[in-house]
This record gives structure tokens, C-alpha cells and sequence, in this order.
């Protein structure tokens, strides 16, 4: 496909600086764009690429600094018009599978309910008493456990296992490798002071329109329900245990781990490798730096960073004191060491 700058920008609302009649055949980072690719700049920082880049044109906001000579498509959200240009670029023209309907080599219980439009990949299990709704996508070698319900829209990549008592709500999209529904990390000694495995028989609950990444583990609660709530977006590598309840418009980043019943509002940010305890609940609109640790409830809005979790200011002002300490340390040595001969000196003028 491909389209001229003046189709573009009246599909992606923009406002055209430059050769309308320009074609555009793909797109590309900035860096790396040929003159035949669009790219785009939002934030501030990367405008000096604009000295280099060979892209035939460039999504900017109504601040940047033009370099002459280049064709601009300017918007208040630059990335967000880039967004809708790769769409109707790729997306519109390719599905993820070229496998269309139900592939001969998918195992579906004969229990199962299967709706309309529904793509089952090759390798596919469907379980009993699970019910997969209209225009969903199942991608090949996936599993999905008894008595599941997959809602309308939802996509599960490759290699997707979804184990019996799930619910997933509609417009999901799980990547390849994740697994929901696992038991959770429980055990007790018995009398001999070995292990013995805790059962798992509470439920998942992914409500509409959350995306979990690849490899991604989410588990059930030993009793209670592991929920998700809408709007979520969990990245690759995360861990949820048993029974954390996820707030809607969540953003959990690559890992990132929650122990179990643990508990967020909405619009919280956990930055990556960020780790939250058992038990503990975190305020709506709070924002974790990575590799915070946070080890008692956050109860109001913020940005938080280190172990154990402090007020990101707080936490940053620690941050220079402690790279400073080794001068300091070398400060204090040489006081010390002048005030040995202080002391040296006076006792030689007692005397």
C-alpha cells in the first residue's frame, strides 16, 4: 500500500508541511527511515534527528523546530497520529494468521460453545463447558481449560494457556507464552517437615479491553479470585499471584511482581522490576520508579521510588547523599587525620 502526504494527512488529521503529492510506502524509527517511510518525533529530546533523518516525512508537534528541506506532518500528539498511519498501513491488510476458521489439527471438546467468525489455530485445545464468543482468535498450540469464558474480540497468540475457570472479557489480547490461571505459590509442612502443596481453586477474572504480554504469569487465588480490571496493560515478564486484584487502567511493567492479595486503584504505574508484598494495597494514581520495593500500603497518589518505597523526592535527595558519601567519607579521613596532629602538637606544647 501506498499513499501521498496529502492522503495522509487528511486520514491521520494533521496538518501537511511539505510536498503533498510525496509517497509514502511504509514506516520506520527515525534513524533508520528511508525517503520513501514515514516516522515521527514526540518527544523534545530526538529533534536533533531531524538534522539527519532520511525520512520522507516526519509526524512532529506544533513546538518542534523544523530543519529546512523536510516534509512534516505537524499534530498535538504526533505519536497518536503515527499510530493511526501504521494501522491502516499493516494492519488493515494482514491478519496475524494466514489460518482462517477452525484448523483440522484443533482438539475442541465437544462441550465446548464456539460463536460466530471464531479462528482456531492449528494444535489448539478447547476444553469442556467453555464457551469462546463471536470473532475471537485462538492461536495455534494454545490451551484453554474447562468451564472458561473468552469474550467477544479476544486474541490469544501462540502457545497461550488459559487453565480451567478463567474468564476473560471481551477485546483481550494475551501474547505469545503467558499463562493465567496457574496455582499460586502455596505450601505447608506437614508432620515428616516436607512440603505439601496448598490447592488452588479459586478463579481469574480479566475484564475488557486489558493486554498481557508475553510470558506473563497470573494466578489463581487459593479460595478468592485473581482479577484484573479493565483497561489494564501488563507487559511481558509479570508476575500476579494468587487473589492481587489489578485496578482498571493499570500499567504494570516488564518485571514487575505482586505477591498475593495485594490490591492497586487506578491508574497505578508500576515501573520495571518494581515489587509490591503480600497483603498490601496501593492508592489510585500512584506511580512506582523501577526497582522500587514497596513493603507497607501506599495510601495516597504519588511517585515513589527504592526499598523500602518512599516519596520519589525523598528517595532521589537519598540518592545524592549516598553518591556523595565516598568524598565525604575521604573529607572526614583527612579531618581525622589533621586532628591527630592537632592533638600531637598540643600534647608537645604541654610539655
Amino acid at each position: 500500500m501506498q499513499l501521498n502526504l496529502e492522503e495522509i494527512a487528511a486520514l491521520c488529521k494533521c496538518t501537511l508541511e511539505g510536498d503533498p503529492k510525496k509517497i509514502i510506502q511504509g514506516a520506520s524509527t527515525v534513524e533508520s527511515a528511508n525517503e520513501n517511510e514515514a516516522s515521527f518525533i514526540s518527544n523534545p529530546k530526538y529533534t536533533s534527528f531531524l538534522k539527519t533523518t532520511e525520512a520522507g516525512v516526519v509526524f512532529i508537534s506544533d513546538s518542534a523546530k523544523r530543519v529546512e528541506g523536510k516534509n512534516y506532518l505537524v499534530s498535538k500528539d504526533p505519536s497518536k497520529a503515527f499510530q493511526i498511519l501504521l494501522e491502516h498501513l499493516y494492519l488493515e491488510e494482514k491478519s496475524v494468521s494466514a489460518f482462517e476458521g477452525i484448523h483440522s489439527s484443533a482438539v475442541i471438546h465437544p462441550e465446548a460453545k464456539i460463536g460466530k467468525n471464531v479462528s482456531i489455530g492449528p494444535n489448539a485445545v478447547v476444553d469442556a463447558n467453555t464457551e469462546i464468543n463471536d470473532n475471537c482468535i485462538i492461536g495455534p498450540g494454545s490451551y484453554i481449560g474447562r468451564d472458561c469464558v473468552i469474550g467477544e474480540k479476544t486474541m490469544l497468540h501462540a502457545n497461550v494457556t488459559v487453565r480451567e475457570l478463567v474468564s476473560l472479557g471481551k477485546r483481550v489480547i494475551i501474547q505469545p507464552g503467558a499463562v493465567i490461571g496457574s496455582c499460586g505459590f502455596g505450601y505447608i509442612l506437614d508432620e515428616n517437615y516436607r512440603f505439601k502443596k496448598l490447592s488452588h481453586v479459586g478463579h481469574v477474572i480479566i475484564e475488557d479491553d486489558v493486554e498481557i504480554g508475553a510470558n506473563t504469569t497470573i494466578d489463581r487465588g487459593r479460595v478468592g479470585d485473581t482479577i484484573i480490571k479493565k483497561g489494564t496493560k501488563v507487559d511481558n515478564l509479570v508476575q500476579v499471584a494468587h487473589a492481587v486484584e489489578i485496578g482498571e487502567n493499570n500499567l504494570l511493567v516488564a518485571q514487575s511482581g505482586f505477591a498475593g492479595s495485594s490490591k492497586t486503584g487506578a491508574y497505578v504505574t508500576a515501573a520495571g522490576q518494581s515489587a509490591v508484598g503480600g497483603h498490601i494495597s496501593i492508592a489510585s494514581g500512584v506511580t512506582l520508579a523501577a526497582r522500587t520495593g514497596v513493603v507497607k500500603s501506599i495510601g495516597e497518589k504519588g511517585k515513589y521510588g527504592g526499598f523500602p518505597a518512599k516519596n520519589i523526592d525523598k528517595f532521589r535527595r537519598q540518592q545524592v547523599l549516598m553518591d556523595r558519601l565516598e568524598e565525604k567519607f575521604k573529607q572526614v579521613k583527612q579531618l581525622e587525620k589533621k586532628l591527630q596532629q592537632f592533638e600531637e602538637m598540643m600534647k608537645k606544647n604541654q610539655k
